[in-house]
């Protein structure tokens, strides 16, 4: 399964484009552009489950690192800051990794 199967490949270009500058990620306007926001809970499930790399059944601040390189090979890493903003924004329990449940909650809000 890859993300294209999901999301269009033109979607996915045009949002990791919008962010290739650091420190100017934002979850929500990324979700909006490459049109995650507006796919199904199951959809959502199967993006979750591409970025999670080891299959934790989290996504982990170590992964969320390369969140952008899961869309396009070759895109930038997340700054430290974009990824602890990223993580507190979805970390409802403050477990430090995120799991489904609040990925999908953080894509659809």
């Amino acid at each position: 399964m890859s993300l294209n199967s999901i999301l269009s490949a033109e979607a996915i270009e045009n949002a990791v484009k919008d962010c290739q500058a650091p420190d100017s990620f934002c979850f929500r306007k990324f979700s909006q552009l490459c049109g995650l926001s507006s796919k199904t809970p199951q959809e959502i499930q199967e993006v979750f489950q591409i970025l999670d790399e080891d299959h934790s059944g989290f996504i982990e601040e170590s992964e969320l690192k390369f969140f952008l390189l899961r869309f396009v090979p070759g895109a930038r890493t997340l700054t430290a800051a974009e990824t602890k903003s990223f993580m507190s924004a979805a970390d409802d329990d403050s477990d430090g990794r995120i799991g489904v449940q609040e990925f999908q909650k953080m894509v659809l809000s």
